[in-house]
C-alpha cells in the first residue's frame, strides 16, 4: 500500500468501542476511554439523582460513578460481570478530567468508517444518535451533557447548579 492510500485510510476510519450496557450498546472512540477496571461498590447518598451510583477510587482520584441507562430513565444493574470505564472528561472543566460508566462487560473495539449507517431508533436526551455497527445497534452518547447533568447535581466539587 502505498503511503498516500495509508495516510488516506487513517483519515476515513476511526478505532472506536462498543461499551456493552444491560438495555443497549453506546459506541465511543477509543480515545474516550482512559482505563477499564473491574467493578467497585460504591456508597451512594440517598438524595443524589437515581443515575449517580456514588464516588469511586481510581488512581488516587474520586470519581463519580454513572449509569447511564439510569440516565436515561432505565434502571441501574449491577451484573456478574459489570466493569467500569473510565472516560476522559471532554468539557474543558478543571475539576473534571474523568467520569467513570458502569458496564456489563468488556468493551470489544471495532473498526469504524465515515460510512457509517444512521439507524432510525428512538433517542433518550443524551444520545446523539444510533448507529449500525455490524450486527449491533450502537447509541453515541453526549458526553458533554452527561457531564453537565454532574454539574447541575453539584456531584463536581467547586460546583454546583447555576444561579
Amino acid at each position: 500500500m502505498s503511503d498516500t492510500t495509508t495516510q488516506t485510510a487513517r483519515l476515513t476510519s476511526l478505532t472506536g468501542l462498543l461499551i456493552p450496557l444491560s438495555d443497549r450498546h453506546l459506541l465511543l472512540p477509543n480515545v474516550a476511554v482512559a482505563e477499564l477496571i473491574d467493578y467497585q461498590d460504591t456508597v451512594t447518598d440517598p438524595a443524589a439523582p437515581q443515575w449517580y451510583l456514588g464516588p469511586i477510587n481510581w488512581r488516587h482520584r474520586s470519581l463519580p460513578l454513572l449509569s447511564f441507562e439510569a440516565a436515561c430513565g432505565s434502571r441501574a444493574r449491577v451484573g456478574g460481570r459489570a466493569r467500569i470505564v473510565v472516560l476522559n472528561a471532554l468539557g474543558a472543566r478543571p475539576d473534571l478530567k474523568f467520569i467513570a460508566l458502569l458496564t456489563q462487560g468488556i468493551p470489544r473495539s471495532c473498526k469504524l468508517d465515515s460510512q457509517l449507517s444512521y439507524v432510525d431508533v428512538p433517542l433518550s436526551e443524551l444520545e446523539l444518535a444510533a448507529v449500525q455497527v455490524g450486527d449491533t445497534v450502537a447509541k453515541i452518547p453526549d458526553l458533554i451533557a452527561l457531564e453537565q447533568w454532574l454539574v447541575d447535581a453539584s456531584l463536581v466539587p467547586g460546583t454546583g447548579p447555576a444561579i
